[in-house]
């Protein structure tokens, strides 16, 4: 799928440095962001869930705890 990605002058810039560093391209410097930038929400929507099922299933334990 393509799409148009409209940055301010400075984000090109800032994209453009990064990926001369990096040795590859603004398109795969995008990509890898957008890869890490999808993982690390799924990653953080994987802790919350584990963290609910946690407290949900001791709940009993973490309130007699906190007495």
């Amino acid at each position: 799928m393509a799409m148009t990605l409209r940055l301010t002058d400075t984000e090109q810039d800032a994209l453009r440095e990064r990926a001369e560093a990096e040795g590859i391209s603004m398109q795969e410097a995008a990509r890898r962001a957008v890869r890490e930038f999808v993982n690390h929400g799924q990653h953080r929507d994987r802790v919350g869930a584990a963290a609910k099922l946690i407290t949900d299933k001791h709940a009993d334990a973490l309130r007699r705890l906190g007495e």
